[in-house]
């Protein structure tokens, strides 16, 4: 999975697991590990269907095989009680392994993250039915098209530096692993594993998101009442248009981050 870390010692700092979304890969995260790691231990890694994964090898479209890689690389890491940053689908992933082995998560920090992103009566996802069946179809007519207006979509056409590193990562997946996990992002409805979630979680979501709307955040706020012990989940908003902070608001971004992570 390229893990890398950086920041490494046995100075007892708090390990930090940042995961990417769909069509991203450890490098959607450059702009922000270089000062995360002077204060925490910097996890970065590729899930199996990212473009930076090794081609050759079979990938996982499945939310919970997803957790199943992520509790596998931890594991092989030695990785403990550590917080883990989920952009996109990578939260939900990581709300899922958090469940199956809650001695890995100190703390969920979900960047942008639904557990359901088809509107139904009494709940706004953000898209129709017929949104995401003309989505996947024009991937599966042509990717490489399609890709880059995806891009600009959802990183926000006001940063076009920000849109063409994604777009080239985009780009990088196999045509077959983009539709098939896009398929898997757009469909799922894991909304039932919210209130089992113990682990602290805080709930990062850019003002203006074209993936998620705000009530996505607040729906997640409400269904985990019960996480933290107790404490319920907390929602940070970043005042940024689109997808990614990370990449249109790294500095905002760092900061929200530390501010969280060095809450005790």
């Amino acid at each position: 999975m390229n893990a890398r870390v950086f920041g490494a010692g046995d100075d007892g700092r708090e390990t930090v697991v940042l995961a990417h979304g769909y069509g991203g890969t450890r490098f959607i995260w450059d702009d922000v590990v270089p000062a995360l790691a002077a204060t925490f231990r910097v996890v970065v890694f590729d899930w199996s269907f990212s473009g930076a994964a090794d081609g050759e090898l079979p990938y996982c479209c499945s939310y919970y095989g997803l957790a199943d890689e992520l509790v596998a690389l931890m594991d092989e890491l030695g990785v403990r009680r550590a917080a883990f940053v989920g952009h996109s689908m990578a939260g939900m992933i990581g709300c899922i392994a958090s469940v199956a082995r809650p001695d890995l998560f100190a703390h969920l920090v979900l960047v942008g993250a639904s557990p359901r992103y088809i509107n139904e009566e009494g709940y706004e996802g953000g898209f129709e039915r017929g949104e995401v069946d003309a989505m996947l179809a024009a991937v599966e007519s042509d990717f490489a098209a399609w890709a880059p207006r995806f891009a600009e979509a959802v990183v926000g056409a006001g940063h076009p530096a920000a849109v063409a590193r994604f777009a080239k990562q985009l780009a990088a997946m196999r045509p077959d692993a983009a539709l098939r996990v896009l398929r898997a992002v757009l469909t799922c409805d894991v909304r039932a594993v919210l209130p089992d979630v113990a682990a602290r979680c805080t709930i990062v979501h850019c003002a203006r998101d074209a993936v998620a709307p705000l009530a996505v955040a607040r729906y997640m706020q409400r269904a985990m009442a019960r996480c933290g012990g107790g404490r319920a989940a907390t929602v940070v908003m970043i005042e940024s248009s689109g997808h990614f902070p990370q990449l249109t608001a790294p500095k905002e971004f760092v900061r929200v981050l530390e501010a969280v992570l060095l809450d005790r």
